[in-house]
């Protein structure tokens, strides 16, 4: 069996014919070659020297376009949306460039996985119509290094997606052929199509690659085969998978130095107009720039090497061309983060937001670097206004897009500072910097390799850093984790609760019971209880009068855990009614929150995960900041007016293409949901998703809703709290209650217990501040008295203060610490501080692991970050003792 990509086109290609011959090949007499230089198999009517793929060969087009006529991106679309459609196929409708609907994705990475789905964990293809074509925006993180230098690389770009199951590998390639000389009018002498394999996720096949003029137009994949290189079998299905470049084919039609110039039209026009470069040297340049791919070489010895053809130095080219490449560079990035944030994507430091993160600042930083007199909001604005003919939800979204842009530029310029003193600590001791060191930078510091070289630059210094650094950093948050499974041996369970939402109790036969986890479990044919899932707290009850204490489902197979029944007997089951209510009502009331706060806050607004329990639930949202109050009471107002207005709750099952096409991709709020059919809940005229959950059938059954608060959980998700039911009108007197009690305590009237408070808390700044001011002074007083020993150039204070608390061994230590220095301080009430500068934790010097074995030694606990530890001690009678303790670990530390 085959171990990898390589080992599987050995295998096909020993048999040509079979994977890449085609009809049209022989009609029009193109002929088989091998490229001397790559060793790629290519078709084409003449002998050729080499394949024409860069880097075997250069752009021949460039000032000397091949086709009939030129196009511009928005009539280039028109142009192949018409052929195709005259030929039989449907034009459909983008899809988002967040892909929620397939397990393991963040992006929409290519065309065709618009129409990859899961089922029972196994990937489908399920077309809406077939065949079709669609102009699908796509988001890729692995070319970073290469854009705005290579001229041809992009993190967004629009896929023309040409899907059937229809007809296969001749068809495809008599239209592609025909697409490209009788719509484009390319000569046939100028085409070449390569032989390749596309490996995608979980499934793959051989597939043509078509050239003209040294540019890849698009790639034709004859997927045929369900698995990975390594593990897998034929289709029953063979699926058409042909992906064409749409700003590729806008490229060849102009002959622009860069895809850049032509793709983004208007766009790109305007802003090259505020920057200088050498004209006549980049087009030039931009002839040999596809030998630039950081994919297949070294990127920085190839820049190198087109500096010498140019008979330039690397300095003089990179100062000649630089601005106009960051202009490219922030141009692309601006487009990706449009279609994006119109998606309902968020940059953050998680998940997927992770690299538009990475896309965001990249563009910050090249227009802080070369003082651009523009922002990233005007051309987000430009690219909307540009493409809106097409693509007109990012127009109608420009302003959640600026908000959003406004926040993470704040967020930014407050990393910056800090940012550019640890690069100037860098670059002062280093002049490489290697991947893995560069990857910690970014992720802790926020330093970034453009920050890096430009404190370099200022300082006249030289600074190496991996040119895969961006697309090594990216890879790590471009899929999501995997899930593990368990197999049960048994059919499946036949849920009752959708058919029977108002039932109490049922019989079923008991199939089998099953050891899972240390417990036993009872299997049934059917049953009421509703199994964990989805956010859901399961049911508990009764089967035979024996306590049901937890409901898991596995594949399909619900585990009841329970003591053992008699397998063949039929059994009795009741659901604790009362725990089922509370459940359904927290489920049905998540839905009309995650409802609220989209009207609230924003288009952007997705859920992130949730839990419906029995004292309590949460709903999680995408979303950039914490909220506040008023927003926290308009939303928890707008859920209650939908609960008064008692609207209808209804739950359907329905085939997940008819699903998607009725109600589109906001279905998926909880994720990707692996079946062919989907359980619809929609609250009437306010919220529709795929949800298997237990709920209301009227909104008005749940009373209240209470929000009980809100938190911050993560970069890019708020935790919303809140109560429904009857659990919302307890919390409520409860809270009632409390205010009661505190206003007896107060000795006020209710209603002046905000007014009371607030003069108490102002009481108790004041003291705190007097309190302040005496441990200050006492801090004084006590540093005074401390004097530091020199240990291999280490100032060093190792102490014991008596008479403070940990409060008071913070600020005898902030008298005392710089970034050369060791402070270690023990009070006789038993607390511990220590604290290393910054310069002797990287003389592997580290505070937290010190602290952490001193108390462990004196009977007590504690520990920390390198830069701080803090613990306590049990033994306080041999302090003199821990004192010299802690000297001698230090010596040792720093002698090695």
């Amino acid at each position: 069996m085959p171990k990898n990509k390589k080992d599987v086109m050995e295998l096909l290609r020993k048999k040509p014919d079979e994977y890449w011959k085609v009809d049209l090949f022989e009609e029009r007499g193109f002929k088989r070659q091998k490229c001397p230089s790559c060793g790629t198999y290519f078709w084409s009517i003449n002998e050729r020297e080499n394949c024409s793929s860069p880097p075997c060969g250069d752009y021949e087009f460039i000032g000397k376009p091949p086709t009939k006529k030129s196009f511009d991106l928005i009539k280039a679309w028109r142009a192949i949306e018409k052929f195709f459609v005259k030929n039989g196929h449907t034009s459909i409708n983008r899809y988002p460039i967040i892909c929620r609907w397939f397990p393991g994705l963040f992006f929409t990475v290519a065309s065709i996985v618009d129409f990859q789905r899961s089922v029972g964990g196994k990937p489908v293809f399920e077309f809406p119509v077939d065949p079709l074509v669609v102009p699908q925006p796509c988001l890729r993180f692995n070319d970073i290094p290469n854009i705005g230098v290579s001229g041809r690389h992009m993190s967004s770009f629009t896929m023309v997606g040409q899907h059937t199951k229809k007809y296969w590998k001749d068809r495809c390639i008599e239209l592609d052929y025909e697409l490209m000389t009788k719509v484009f009018g390319i000569p046939e002498d100028k085409i070449v199509f390569t032989e390749d394999i596309w490996v995608g996720p979980s499934a793959f096949g051989s597939s043509l690659e078509y050239l003209v003029d040294g540019l890849e137009l698009g790639t034709s994949v004859f997927t045929s085969f369900w698995g990975t290189p390594d593990n897998f079998k034929p289709m029953d299905e063979k699926v058409i998978d042909m992906g064409a470049g749409l700003e590729r084919f806008t490229w060849i039609s102009q002959g622009t130095p860069t895809i850049y110039d032509a793709s983004y039209g208007p766009v790109i026009a305007k802003l090259k107009k505020t920057v200088d470069y050498d004209k006549e040297l980049f087009t030039r340049y931009s002839r040999l720039s596809g030998r630039i791919d950081a994919d297949k070489m070294n990127p920085r010895k190839a820049f190198e090497g087109v500096a010498g053809k140019l008979g330039v130095s690397v300095k003089e080219l990179e100062t000649s061309i630089g601005p106009l490449q960051a202009v490219y560079a922030i141009t692309d990035h601006a487009k990706a983060l449009t279609f994006a944030i119109a998606d309902s994507g968020l940059p953050s430091n998680v998940g997927g937001g992770y690299n538009l993160r990475v896309l965001l600042r990249r563009a910050l930083n090249l227009i802080s670097k070369y003082n651009l007199d523009f922002t990233l909001n005007d051309v987000c604005e430009k690219h909307a206004k540009y493409l809106k003919p097409v693509y007109p939800s990012l127009a109608e979204n420009l302003d959640e897009i600026n908000e959003i842009l406004d926040v993470e530029k704040k967020k930014y310029e407050r990393s910056l500072d800090r940012a550019r003193r640890v690069a100037r600590t860098i670059v002062s001791k280093s002049r490489k910097v290697p991947k893995d060191r560069m990857i910690q930078l970014y992720e802790s510091q926020g330093v970034t390799p453009e920050l890096l070289k430009q404190v370099a630059e200022s300082e006249g210094k030289d600074i190496e850093i991996a040119e895969d650094f961006y697309s090594s950093l990216t890879a790590k948050h471009s899929k999501d984790a995997s899930a593990e499974f368990v197999e049960v041996d048994a059919p499946k369970t036949v849920n009752l609760y959708y058919s029977q939402p108002e039932a109490k109790e049922f019989t079923a036969k008991v199939l089998k019971n099953f050891k899972y986890q240390g417990k036993n479990w009872v299997i049934l044919d059917r049953t009421l209880f509703y199994a964990e899932k989805g956010g859901q707290d399961h049911d508990t009850g009764w089967l035979d009068g024996k306590r049901v204490i937890d409901v898991q489902d596995i594949g399909g197979v619900v585990l009841h855990q329970a003591e053992p029944l008699p397998e063949g007997k039929t059994v009795k089951g009741q659901i604790d009614w009362d725990r089922r209510i509370i459940l359904r009502n927290h489920h049905s009331a998540t839905h009309i929150i995650n409802g609220a706060c989209r009207r609230v806050l924003g288009n952007h607004i997705w859920q992130a995960g949730a839990w419906k329990g029995i004292d309590k639930a949460h709903l999680d949202i995408t979303h950039y900041e914490n909220l506040s109050q008023e927003q926290i009471d308009r939303i928890e107002k707008l859920a209650n007016k939908v609960v008064q207005e008692n609207r209808p709750v209804t739950q359907n099952l329905m085939p997940r293409t008819e699903a998607e096409s009725k109600y589109g991709f906001r279905l998926y709020q909880g994720g990707a949901v692996p079946a062919a059919e989907l359980y619809i809940v929609e609250v009437k005229d306010w919220d529709v998703e795929a949800c298997g959950g237990t709920h209301v059938s009227r909104t008005g059954v749940i009373k209240k809703i209470v929000i009980s608060g809100t938190e911050k959980i993560q970069d890019g998700i708020v935790r919303v709290h809140f109560l429904a039911g009857e659990p919302a009108l307890e919390y409520l007197k409860k809270m009632d209650s409390l205010l009661k009690e505190t206003a007896g305590l107060l000795g006020v009237k209710e209603s002046k217990v905000p007014e009371s408070v607030k003069k108490l808390l102002s009481k108790w700044k004041s003291k705190r501040k007097e309190f302040e001011r005496f441990l200050k002074k006492t801090a004084e007083e006590k540093s005074n008295d401390i004097n530091p020993i020199e240990l291999d150039g280490v100032k060093a204070y190792v102490s014991v203060v008596e008479g403070v608390d940990m409060l008071g061994l913070r600020e005898v230590s902030k008298k005392l610490g710089n970034d050369d220095s060791f402070v270690f301080l023990v009070s006789d009430r038993g607390f511990v501080f220590a604290a290393a500068g910054k310069n002797v934790i990287e003389r592997g010097i580290n505070a937290g692991k010190i602290v952490r074995e001193i108390t462990g030694s004196y009977g007590g606990g504690g520990g920390g970050p390198p830069e701080k530890g803090e613990g306590m001690i049990k033994d306080s009678t041999s302090l003199e003792q821990l004192v010299d303790d802690v000297k001698g670990k230090l010596r040792r530390a720093l002698n090695g």
